[in-house]
């Protein structure tokens, strides 16, 4: 049986390899997570004349509001007019007034992409020449603070219910079906449910403030709940609450009528039995047939309602993207959520009606299926959304996906333990728990009579009559304890079932962490558009600089990568030396992050070598201007010759690098 099978896995994992490198092979353009691609005028440059706009080109169209787009002078007054406008394609511009002093102004932007996420950031430019400025941007990601915070505890929320509730319904009506009569397994689906409907009323009522001000106060604002009506997102959580209506009427009919018994006939010992009735199976096969497929309908919409809002309905394939991350998502729920049910069923399930080794036996063949289709989608939207293997390291999406890898192997892992565990329950273990109460219970009744001749001493009074009554409650209460303690005792009898139950929780446990995982991937700019982002930033400062190098000033621009090693410790700093001759010269230096959005930095430093005549190193500490622009002026050049230039970042305390270039200056 080995020899047989080993085969068979090694084939499947080279074609799961050969797969992933064919798809990976061949990526193509996309865009999801809008990023800014290109500005006029351009981050760092001074402009001899003040323009009459500001335009920004993203790698995607975004949406825009009043507030998308501002422009600041050095004392934090906005210098723009009117409502910022699409001008072309992607490029989206806000006019300026006349007359714009010398000086360094900082334009802001907060923008919704595409993919229903906001995307913020703010950058410098001069006119005349720089000063400093007393704007402060802040280094918060857009969608972040207390509100960010909420929107992501909402959205896991909202993910957590839907795969319990869809997940826990299609266990008891594929897998148990006698599990609708359980309350603990009616409680776990319909908590879903309930945990869903508040999630996307709680999201709805956070999505205006989450994608402008991102303050507190604004959540109850009725104005920002009527501008989110009119937006993608706000229609897909509409669409998503009346088909949560529907999904209530799927519960009441699954754990009211189909859970109701057949009628039971009374027999002359006193014993009730169930009489089959052919016509009341025939009618409770239809009502399955319908619950199967209006249940099925209902899910796939309400996967609809975020793969029509978020990542998968933009970018490339959307067509093909959109049916794939519906099933992606009732796949997750058919195997997480059925695998909640079955924990439920496990430790919860009364003893006169335990879970069947059938239905985990079912459950293990749905539970596989699943598996299967969440590999082929995984691959399909790994492709899509890095296109590259380095992505997978070099971008914070590719590195969370890295862990959702990782947690899914583990699961699968011990998902094949608890299939070892299913193989060996039978329909023995059953039998004995049918036995073990059926003792119990004689126990109980030998033990009745005696308890019907006690009575008490004759001319016993009132008091007496309410000892009595304490002492019933107090029996009552022990009756009760020992019952719970006999059901634990008759679940835990039986060593497979028991294994089955750690195992399964366990399987709970990381399902538990990867949820959480799959949640911030849904929330991260995808590995492909991180890429193109930088990629185009680097491409824009390479063309600066030349435009610079070619023009008479002799202006000099230098872009070095760093990673000092820590958190958030990658990014690229950028010198501009003007004129970058002997004698005073200015300098500017940016920090961006590798997506080229600037970011502060504790410290940064810069030093002049001139090795071939022993010069240097000649230390200039910048001043700090605004978030990742840092400037220095009459910086002394003492002769033209090739210089190292030596720039020393410090991301924290004891996580800092040096990279250096060599130029020609004078």
């Amino acid at each position: 049986m080995r020899q047989t099978i080993a085969p068979r896995v090694r084939m499947i994992v080279l074609l799961f390899l050969a797969v992933t490198g064919a798809l990976l092979a061949g990526a193509g353009p996309a865009a999801a997570h809008a990023a800014l691609t290109g500005s006029d005028p351009a981050q760092g440059v001074v402009v001899d004349k003040a323009p009459t706009q500001v335009t920004l080109t993203f790698s995607e169209t975004v949406s825009l509001n009043d507030d998308s787009l501002h422009v600041l002078d050095p004392k934090g007054a906005e210098v723009d007019k009117g409502k910022p406008s699409n001008v072309s394609g992607t490029s989206y511009a806000v006019q300026l007034h006349s007359g714009l002093p010398d000086g360094t102004y900082t334009v802001t932007y907060q923008v919704v992409s595409a993919d229903s996420h906001p995307v913020a950031g703010a950058y410098t430019f001069s006119i005349g020449s720089p000063s400093k400025t007393s704007v402060s941007v802040s280094d918060q990601a857009a969608g972040g603070g207390v509100v960010g915070g909420l929107y992501g505890f909402g959205r896991y929320v909202s993910y957590a219910g839907f795969i319990v509730m869809v997940g826990g319904a299609a266990f008891v009506l594929s897998c148990w079906q006698r599990g609708t009569g359980v309350r603990a397994v009616q409680r776990l689906v319909v908590s879903g449910w309930l945990a869903m409907t508040a999630a996307t009323l709680f999201l709805l009522l956070l999505r205006g403030s989450y994608t402008s001000s991102g303050k507190v106060g604004d959540i109850f604002d009725l104005e920002l709940l009527g501008q989110v009506l009119q937006t993608k997102t706000g229609a897909a959580l509409v669409s998503r609450l009346l088909l949560l209506a529907a999904a209530a009427l799927f519960i009441a009919v699954l754990f009211g009528a189909y859970a109701h018994p057949s009628p039971t006939t009374t027999l002359n010992d006193g014993a009730s039995r169930r009489e089959p009735d052919s016509s009341e199976d025939e009618e409770k096969r239809d009502l399955t047939f319908g619950l199967a497929v209006g249940g099925t309908v209902v899910a796939a919409g309400l996967a609809a309602s975020w793969a029509m809002a978020e990542h998968a309905s933009t970018g490339l394939q959307p067509g093909i993207a959109m049916p794939v991350d519906i099933l992606h998502l009732l796949a997750v729920a058919a195997w997480l959520g059925g695998l909640a049910a079955l924990l439920v069923a496990l430790y919860r399930a009364p003893a006169d009606r335990p879970v069947e080794a059938g239905a985990v036996h079912r459950f293990s063949q749905v539970a596989f299926g699943s598996v299967i289709a969440l590999v082929a989608t995984g691959v399909y939207q790994s492709w899509r959304q890095l296109g590259s293997w380095s992505a997978f390291t070099e971008t914070r999406y590719g590195q969370l996906l890295l862990v959702k890898i990782c947690l899914v192997t583990v699961l699968v892992g011990i998902a094949w333990i608890s299939r070892r565990w299913t193989a060996r329950l039978g329909d023995t273990a059953v039998a004995t728990v049918a036995a073990a109460e059926a003792a119990e219970a004689e126990k109980a009744d030998a033990k009745q009579p005696a308890k019907e001749h006690v009575t008490s001493p004759a001319g016993a009074g009132g008091s007496k009559g309410a000892e009595d009554s304490e002492r019933a409650a107090q029996l009552a209460r022990q009756q009760a304890a020992v019952d719970t303690a006999r059901e634990k005792r008759l679940r835990d009898g039986d060593p497979h079932r028991f294994g089955l139950r750690r195992s399964v929780l366990a399987e709970a446990g990381v399902a538990v962490v990867l949820l959480a995982v799959t949640t911030a991937l849904t929330s991260t700019e995808p590995g492909r558009t991180e890429l193109e982002a930088a990629k185009a930033t680097a491409s824009s400062s390479a063309s600066s600089s030349s435009s610079s190098s070619d023009s008479t000033s002799g202006a000099l621009t230098l872009d070095m990568s760093f990673d000092t090693g820590g958190t958030d410790g990658k990014g690229v700093v950028s010198v501009d030396i003007d004129p970058a001759r002997a004698g005073a010269n200015e300098m500017h230096v940016y920090v961006t992050r590798p997506n080229g959005r600037g970011f502060d930095v504790p410290e940064v430093k810069v030093a002049f070598t001139l090795e071939a005549k022993n010069i240097g190193p000649l230390s200039v500490a910048p001043d700090h201007i605004t978030t990742g622009h840092w400037a220095a002026n009459g910086v002394q050049i003492p002769m033209a010759g090739e210089w190292k230039i030596s720039v020393t970042v410090r991301t924290s305390d004891i996580d800092q690098v040096t990279v250096s270039k060599n130029a020609q200056i004078g």
